[in-house]
């Protein structure tokens, strides 16, 4: 008989019964050798576990009723089954030891294949062969024998090789200890290598292996095995199928087998399975949550799932809400990990009935307000997944009170939008994405469900009633994995409690949503930046003007990153809606500005978007259509430069000066151009040529000098046309024959002569009239200007002098003429300062004071030697001429430094003393003018300057901070005396627009120049703030009574303002200079009371009260000793944890310095100090003893050491620090019970033993408004 021959090959007989005996006395968790002799005889044949498979084959098919029983023949051929399972057992385990050889693995896998095949005969079990510590380690074969991921040496021998340099000669770092995922496992093979003929053998042995297990589940029962059928489920879906392709359809076959009824009742075999498909889904190792790998593609575990769901329905519904609930608890931590994950959530709830589908619902809402971050963030990405799919209407099986689960409308504003507010701004910065997403989603419910939120009309909805107290409770990590049963979340400090609430308007909505995009976190701020974006493209809120300033305003923003979002989402919006004129505007006004951002890669950006969306779609006269959408928005964008956005002009040269230097403008560009200056695009067409012309080919001459003859005759002047022209007729000035030259000055001299024209085309004559003033003789340069800009001062003389000189010639003032000669006037002056007389002086100045004041001499007369001018006292003359006559002057005295001494103590004395608004804040234009001429002598007047920033009118304030700021960065002024205090006084201005120009000014411009000018200043403000000048060093600089009176924040009423000029500053601080600051505050304040040298008057008491409240700011506080921001949990990756240690470290060595300098200059002053307020029974005690409290709360169980020296102080610390304590908690219990008052709750309802895996959670019995102290608790946000 063929089978009897091929097992005499394992040589049974030669065995010895007390072998035999010992392995299974051993149990086979060990063995003895065998024989050598008999183990080299049966391996001479290398398949002969396979011939011997071969034959015990057929002895397994059932269904062949003509196959004689394998047990007969063993009796019959005195085999013992015994003998041949203990032979068996020992090839196995000898390929469970360490490093085994190609030829042990091979042996022990077919071995395996062969006990397996010996357990499906029918009668294994009662002939004793089957043993489940045997069976189990053959189950465990593949995975032993397979080699190991090379990955791990690899980490080892890099851990090797990284332990010191020999080439750079640094010191090697401490061996760090390796951690478990990076050691070897005892049994991987060291030395041992593999070919890929090997690593094929191997496989087919293990595909044998898995083909058998097969086999043997289909009939084998594991009813009463579940150790056994544990080990199936494990070996069918090994971690190593990434490797061996041909196992996956397999090792799924054997898990759905290992789900039928003959391996158990009930649903313990489907519940084993799901549980260990369940780390598949999750892509990590059975029970390893903190070591994530990819293990199968869970796409087609799910698959599995549903498969075996269709099958057995009513034992696996429960199992499945199980199975999902275990999936968002045991989710790991990680972006791709999660968007996995919630997709296959999302096709397992699809295949729930309505009910079952609520019930998930309602435990994913309160799952998604668990404390942890990680839950919020994966409910989230659960909820954008369910909204993708079609909406389920409400049928007569789902229960009432779960109906309102059903409809996306839910979703969106239960989970998501309700996340918008979170204490975490990632999940703050998530829930906005999702919410932006939401209106991308082909779902029109989700979309309707937006529009919604901010309709005007007031929607009910249910909303979380966490405080951010209970937030900021953490939870115990959950390190192992949870058993598979129902996941109660009450058990988990989820926050149960539900309330019903009144949504906001749509006002209060986006004025929630302007507080998100200034969001302290960038990530935050980026995602509200999207959510804006997508609510004005798809027109949930109008695009106005106020709403598109959002994204506009955000691309000045502090971060690189937002400036880029933001002008990324300007993109998107004007690509969905590029005929809308405000959203173009909006794009101008964000993009533009961009080109001269300090950031590189930001101006890289805008004019990469520029080129983009303008220039490259500016193509010739003959080929533009109005059907194409991309050139009629080039050209509606110019056309807004010559209209709404002139003053964005000076970005776009920014741009132009870039692209020049890259021949960026080829002569077919240039053409195209010049066939569009007829027509409705002829403004913008000539734009782009004022832009290009002086970097630009060979211009057509021709078409220029004839649209300028067009200009000269027509009676209708376009002022931006008109302005573009003229500079493009200066560009080719130098080009042009000496005919064309004498013609076109002509025309300009002529047309300024008329006085007819706007004051900015009287400018650009101007210019393009000196533009062809130039050439190489410097001589012919300025006898051409004396001669045509002499005539023109000679002409604005005669008229000026009709006007003031001739009697009653100010009656009949042609105000409008007036003002066009006095411009005229001042931009000609400049360019002949030769032929300006001492009479136009006094010409000027008598427009400015009244007639009887100051006789002007008749031509030829000589000026007199002194002028009793004190300021600009008012006359008959309208305010618009008075304020162009302060222009005229200044520039007057921008070429004559005598004029200039005159009359800048005149200029100070109008800024103090004035009273029309349109003068003074010329005065300021021209003072800061004059200082970048004549540096030295206007500095002295930057006090009188300066003043302004306090002036009634906010223009004026606004005017004066823009141009002391140019000053400052150009260094042509210094922080010197009160300018900085001044400065600072723009914080608390009562115009918010100019408080926030100011803080841009000082952190973004002024900061980047004098990093130290903050903390400087800072000891000096408090001083300056309260009025104090008792001290010999502080607060000493000049200043008049009223400019004190002026800037001074004194008093109790002005406490506000003060610190909020304190906290800006100190948030600008870093570590180090706070330290300092708190040092030197000690010694040179706090010091010289104790010291006697400042008295404790009233005075000195206010201040005092505000030095200790500065030292209680927690802006003081170091930022090294503050812990994580709220909301947020350490990760568990490697590089969060090292730089948790890192923190840490830190952390502990600031504090000993802090202790230290707290112990050895701090704490001897306050003492001394306090026992000096108590003998004086002085008010500031309570601020000492409040600082107290705050500082030694980091401290709080080093009191009685510190305190040493004063034991009652100690005692009253002590005390101060439990009553806080005590007070706090107080007040959190009553906040929560102000909430919870207005409550309406229905009782919990009796759910069938069917859900149980649901959470029973309260839910309101109807729709209820809140009392308007929860209204206000809610819309009290933080940033």
């Amino acid at each position: 008989m063929e089978f009897i021959s091929a097992l005499q090959l394992l040589k049974l007989n030669s065995v010895s019964t007390a072998w035999v005996d010992a392995v299974w006395d051993f149990e086979f968790t060990h063995t003895e050798p065998l024989d050598p002799v008999i183990e080299e005889e049966i391996k001479e044949d290398p398949d002969v576990f396979k011939s011997v498979y071969m034959q015990l084959l057929p002895f397994s098919n059932e269904d062949d009723d003509n196959t004689q029983s394998i047990w007969v023949v063993f009796g019959e051929n005195g085999v013992s089954a015994k003998t041949l399972v203990a032979v068996l057992s020992y090839f196995i385990l000898s390929a469970k030891t360490k490093s085994p050889s190609l030829e042990q693995r091979l042996c022990g896998l077919q071995a395996a294949s062969l006990y397996l095949l010996l357990l499906k005969i029918p009668g294994s079990v009662a002939n004793k062969v089957y043993h489940q510590i045997l069976f189990d380690t053959c189950l465990n074969m593949p995975l032993k024998c397979w080699p190991q991921d090379s990955s791990k040496k690899r980490k080892k021998d890099s851990l090797k090789s990284s332990q010191g340099d020999t080439k750079t000669g640094k010191r090697s770092k401490p061996p760090k200890k390796v951690s478990e995922e990076m050691e070897i496992d005892d049994d991987e093979e060291e030395g041992v290598y593999f070919s890929a003929q090997d690593l094929l053998k191997l496989r087919e042995g293990i595909v044998l292996l898995v083909r058998t297990l097969l086999r043997l589940l289909e009939r084998f029962s594991l009813r009463d095995k579940p150790q056994s059928a544990d080990s199936c489920s494990f070996c069918v879906f090994s971690r190593s199928v990434n490797q061996l392709k041909s196992l996956p359809e397999l090792s799924y076959h054997g898990l759905g087998l290992l789900c039928s009824t003959i391996h158990g009742e009930g649903d313990e075999c489907c519940r084993r399975v799901f549980r260990k498909l369940l780390y598949v889904i999750l892509m990590m190792k059975t029970q390893e949550r903190s070591k994530p790998c990819l293990l199968a593609p869970s796409q087609t575990v799910c698959a599995l799932i549903l498969h075996i769901v269709d099958k057995q329905r009513e034992a696996t519904l429960p199992l499945l809400r199980i199975l999902v609930q275990h999936i968002c608890h045991q989710m790991v931590e990680k972006s791709e990990y999660r968007a996995s994950g919630a997709q296959t959530v999302g096709k397992l709830m699809a295949k729930m009935p309505c009910q079952d589908y609520a019930a998930i619902i309602k435990w994913l809402y309160s799952y998604s307000r668990n404390n942890k971050v990680a839950f919020r963030m994966f409910a989230l990405d659960v909820a954008m997944v369910l909204l993708e799919q079609s909406e389920r209407d409400v049928d007569d099986t789902v229960d009432p009170e779960l109906a309102v689960f059903l409809p996306h409308r839910f979703l969106v504003h239960n989970i998501v939008y309700n996340h918008r507010n979170d204490v975490s701004p990632t999940v703050r910065g998530h829930a906005l994405h999702c919410l932006a997403q939401c209106l991308e989603l082909d779902s029109q419910n989700a979309t309707k469900c937006v529009h919604e939120l901010f309709s005007n009309s007031a929607q009910t909805m249910l909303e979380s009633g966490r405080s951010e107290q209970t937030l900021k409770r953490r939870e115990t990590v959950q390190k192992t994995a949870l058993t598979f049963r129902t996941i109660e979340l009450t058990k988990h400090k989820s926050i149960t409690t539900t309330h019903r609430s009144v949504m906001n308007t749509s006002l209060q909505t986006m004025t929630l949503f302007k507080k998100h995009v200034s969001d302290p976190k960038t990530n935050a701020r980026k995602s509200a930046l999207e959510t804006v974006m997508s609510l004005l493209k798809h027109g949930v809120i109008s695009c106005s003007a106020e709403n598109l300033s959002i994204l506009s305003d955000r691309c000045r923003d502090p971060a690189v990153s937002v400036k880029k979002k933001a002008m990324q989402c300007l993109i998107d919006l004007l690509a969905a809606l590029p005929e809308n004129r405000e959203v173009q505007e909006a794009w101008l006004r964000g993009v533009l500005p961009a080109v001269m951002d300090s950031e590189s890669s930001v101006q890289e950006k805008a004019l990469e978007c520029l080129d983009h969306v303008v220039i490259a779609h500016i193509k010739s006269q003959g080929k533009y259509q109005d059907s194409d959408a991309s050139q009629k928005l080039a050209w509606e964008l110019l056309g807004l430069l010559c209209e709404k956005c002139q003053d964005l002009n000076r970005y776009f040269s920014k741009a132009f000066s870039v692209w020049a230097p890259q021949q960026k403008f080829t002569p077919a560009f240039v053409n195209g151009l010049l066939s569009h200056t007829e027509g409705e695009r002829a403004a913008a067409a000539w734009l782009l040529l004022a832009k290009i012309a002086s970097c630009s080919p060979k211009l057509n001459y021709g078409t220029i000098l004839d649209t300028w003859e067009n200009i000269i005759r027509s009676p209708v002047v376009s002022v931006t046309m008109t302005g573009h022209i003229l500079s493009v007729l200066g560009d080719i000035a130098s080009n042009l024959n000496d005919d064309t030259n004498t013609r076109i000055v002509d025309d300009l001299m002529s047309w300024l002569k008329t006085f007819s024209l706007p004051l900015e085309v009287i400018s650009s004559c101007v210019d393009t009239l000196v533009r062809f003033a130039r050439s190489d003789n410097t001589q012919d340069t300025l006898k051409f200007l004396n001669r045509f800009c002499g005539e023109l001062v000679s002409v604005c003389e005669s008229y000026l002098s009709g006007v003031i000189l001739q009697e009653k010639g100010a009656e009949n003032i042609n105000e409008d003429l007036l003002v066009k000669h006095l411009y005229t006037l001042g931009a000609a002056s400049l360019h002949c300062p030769s032929k300006v007389e001492k009479r136009i002086f006094l010409l000027v100045q008598s427009v400015l004071t009244p007639s009887e004041q100051q006789p002007v001499p008749a031509e030829g007369e000589d000026l007199p030697a002194s002028q009793p001018l004190s300021q600009f006292k008012p006359n008959s003359m309208p305010t618009v001429v008075r304020a162009h006559a302060v222009i005229t002057l200044g520039k007057l005295c921008l070429q004559h430094e005598e004029l200039m001494l005159k009359y800048l103590p005149v200029f100070a004395r109008e800024l103090e003393v004035g009273t029309e608004l349109a003068v003074r804040s010329n005065v300021v234009v021209v003072m800061c003018d004059l200082c970048v001429r004549y540096t030295n002598t206007v500095t002295r007047y930057i006090s009188n300057i300066s003043a302004c920033l306090r002036d009634k009118d906010p223009i004026v304030r606004e005017q004066t901070l823009i141009m002391l700021t140019n000053l400052l960065q150009e260094e042509y002024v210094k922080w010197k005396g009160a300018l900085f205090f001044r400065f600072a006084i723009a914080l608390v201005d009562p115009d918010p627009t100019i408080a926030d120009l100011c803080e841009y000014c000082l952190v973004d411009l002024l900061l980047k120049k004098s990093p130290l000018m903050f903390s400087q200043h800072f000891i000096e403000c408090i001083f300056h703030f309260n009025s104090y000048e008792k001290h010999k060093k502080y607060n000493k600089f000049p200043q008049t009574e009223s400019e004190k009176s002026k800037f001074s924040l004194k008093g109790p009423q002005n406490k506000g303002k003060r610190f909020r000029i304190y906290r800006f500053l100190l948030k600008n601080f870093t570590d180090e200079k706070r330290f300092n600051i708190t040092t030197k505050i000690c010694q040179d304040i706090l010091a010289s009371f104790v010291d006697s040298e400042l008295p404790l008057d009233s005075e000195g008491s206010e201040m005092l009260a505000d030095i200790f409240d500065i030292l209680s700011l927690k802006e003081m506080k170091l930022t090294a000793m503050s812990g994580p921001a709220a909301g947020e949990e350490p990760q568990e990756d490697e590089m969060a944890m090292a730089k948790a240690v890192l923190q840490v470290a830190q952390k502990k060595l600031v504090s000993q310095v802090q202790k230290r300098n707290f112990v050895e200059n701090v704490i001897p002053i306050i003492i001394s100090l306090k026992k000096t307020l108590e003998e004086q029974h002085s008010p500031v005690l309570k601020h000492l003893m409040a600082y107290l409290q705050v500082t030694m709360q980091d401290y709080r169980s080093q009191v009685k050491e510190l305190f040493a020296a004063d034991e009652q102080l100690a005692a009253e610390v002590e005390y101060n620090l439990k009553q806080f304590e005590k007070e706090k908690q107080q007040q959190e219990q009553q906040q929560m019970e102000n909430q919870l008052a207005n409550f309406t709750l229905s009782p919990r309802r009796n759910v069938s033993q069917t859900y149980t895996c649901i959470e029973k959670k309260l839910v309101p019995r109807q729709w209820n408004v809140e009392s308007p102290l929860v209204q206000k608790l809610r819309t009290k946000k933080r940033f």
